[in-house]
């Protein structure tokens, strides 16, 4: 499967609670869920085959975007909308309609009504309930037949795991309220920088904010309500080359709040920057294959280690026939240098003061998050789990996530690497240039900022990855200044590429992004510091033959406010 790393605000008013917890808007909605809920289970029990479980999940979400360009405003606008995923699972824990590459057919989901009216709500939850039932029945019977004339499975674990019942209800949505005009006028000024360089062929700012308040009932006796926001501003810029080569910067801002995303101030010096970064780039030479000593940034290590490792310890992929299952069978083994160690924590909602988008209470299945200890100190120890169980791991440590209609799989949230052999950035700098030396190199490679990446894990393809940089460094040797250079891609199989971290740096820095895979887009952070390559493939990028504009860009502001 690939995997993808990237990179009108309408207030949830929840009112006091005045005269008991019934009056909540909340457990209005739940109390609708519970009781259609338990009508389908009575009915549908009756039924052959019958479910063994069944879910409500209700996202209530409130979003606003808005996006500029050359300072003037190309969307502006927002929306309340309410969805409901109905889950359901028919046969047994031992073996469901869910059964290996059938759990598309364990969910049904459609829009809900947005008032809590309890008779629209449950007219709603009943026809998509009967719609499940109609595709999770059927499928249940498929599994059997195919289950009973293929060779038998390597892994026999149960299909769903046995979790406790949970009960958690929390309505504290960040009470923050946002002006629209005022984040108009915001992006708009930011938008209107770009007009100063007349090399950026195209450009955009774009703020989203969304608030989300879940819930969640099953036939377990489970009922959660867990709310969560997520604040994103997107700078991007652009041009192209001589020779047709397509250039991107983006700089991407994430917070809790509107108010904790970085002052205006900031965000201009950023788009300086990033111009003439761009600027620099369209110059640069296109850099040549290679293989040797690299140097990766604290963030371009994070997004590494995410490719990497982290998609291959998903725990759906331990189990899965079609999955490489890299590292299903090396539980206890040494996989990294033994001063690396490997986190997953969605519990924590910063590191070193900068908000973490990976952060969640309560998984998509209803599980509190837990802290995944991965690798310590080198030797691997545990997977990223949902409810789907695998060998040697039966139950779920909070990480079954996916968007809305998906069913979830065991996901990343917060990755984080730490490391026990460090050194300042000069001394690790000096010794990069050690090894370029002592494997006879002209130069090493560093890595200074990358746009994203993606992966494969079926073994039905190359276990590859591919890591997207954006700011690449020759260093020579003999001590001439460093070259920037364009269109290459860090490129291997991690197997081998792990090994070779020699390295590390004392500050650890965060990639905050969005990663796509099976269950969907879910956000996500990673966190490294920088990390010190004896060895590291690079292969040339692929590129389009475009001229850039023949015309040239119409009037545009020079950097001192004057017309050009």
């Amino acid at each position: 499967m690939l995997k993808i790393l990237v990179a009108a605000l309408v207030c949830l008013s929840i009112p006091a609670n005045a005269s008991g917890p019934a009056s909540s808007p909340t457990d209005a909605l739940l109390a609708a869920m519970q009781k259609e809920l338990i009508r389908a289970k009575t009915d549908l029990a009756k039924s052959d085959p019958a479910p063994y479980y069944m879910s409500y999940t209700v996202y209530d979400q409130n979003d606003l975007q808005i996006v500029a360009s050359y300072g003037a405003l190309l969307v502006s606008g927002g929306g309340h909308r309410r969805s409901a995923d109905v889950v359901m699972r028919v046969g047994s824990p031992s073996l469901d309609n869910t059964h290996l590459d059938n759990r598309p057919s364990g969910m049904t989901s459609g829009l809900l009504p947005l008032e809590n009216d309890p008779e629209a709500i449950a007219r709603v939850l009943w026809q998509l309930t009967d719609r499940e039932y109609k595709r999770a029945s059927p499928a249940y019977l498929k599994v059997k037949t195919n289950t009973a004339v293929r060779s038998e499975e390597e892994d026999k674990s149960p299909d769903f795991s046995q979790e406790k019942p949970q009960d958690h209800k929390d309505e504290a949505l960040p009470n923050f309220a946002s002006d629209s005009r005022q984040w108009e006028d915001r992006a708009r000024r930011l938008s209107a920088e770009f007009r100063k360089y007349p090399d950026i062929t195209g450009s955009s700012v774009v703020l989203a904010i969304s608030k989300t308040e879940m819930s969640f009932v099953s036939t377990e006796g489970s009922t959660v309500a867990a709310p969560s926001t997520i604040v994103r501003l997107i700078i991007q810029g652009e041009t192209r080359a001589d020779d047709g080569m397509d250039l991107l910067r983006v700089e991407t801002y994430q917070a809790l709040t509107p108010g904790q995303l970085p002052a205006e101030t900031e965000m201009d010096a950023a788009i300086q920057k990033m111009a003439s970064d761009l600027t620099a780039l369209r110059k640069a030479p296109v850099a040549e294959p290679y293989d040797g000593p690299a140097l990766l940034s604290g963030r371009a290590a994070a997004v590494f280690f995410h490719e990497v490792l982290g998609h291959r310890l998903e725990g759906h992929r331990q189990r899965g026939e079609n999955e490489g299952q890299t590292f299903t069978k090396k539980v206890n083994e040494v996989v990294l240098p033994e001063f690396l160690s490997v986190v997953d924590d969605p519990t924590i909602k910063q590191l070193n003061g900068t908000p973490l988008a990976g952060w969640y209470e309560f998984d998509n299945e209803g599980e509190p998050a837990e802290r995944a200890s991965l690798i310590v100190n080198g030797v691997l120890k545990d997977f990223l789990t949902s409810r789907t169980p695998f060998k040697g791991f039966a139950q779920s440590n909070g990480h079954g996530r996916g968007q809305p209609g998906l069913m979830p799989t065991g996901r990343q949230g917060n990755l984080i690497v730490t490391s026990t052999k460090t050194a300042a950035a000069a001394e690790l700098r000096q010794r990069f240039i050690d090894e370029i030396k002592k494997q006879g190199k002209p130069y090493g490679l560093y890595f200074e900022d990358i746009q994203g990446g993606f992966t494969l894990t079926m073994r039905t393809l190359p276990q590859a990855f591919q890591v997207l940089p954006v700011m690449v460094w020759r260093v020579y040797a003999d001590g001439r200044p460093d070259e920037l250079v364009r269109g290459v891609d860090i490129v291997g199989t991690p197997l081998a590429a792990l090994t070779h971290i020699t390295l590390t740096g004392d500050k650890t820095d965060v990639f905050n992004g969005v990663c796509g895979a099976e269950s969907g887009w879910v956000p996500v952070s990673a966190s490294a510091p920088a990390m010190l390559f004896s060895e590291m493939e690079v292969q040339k990028r692929a590129q389009s033959h475009n001229r850039p504009p023949i015309l040239s860009p119409p009037a545009f502001d020079s950097p001192n406010g004057a017309k050009q």
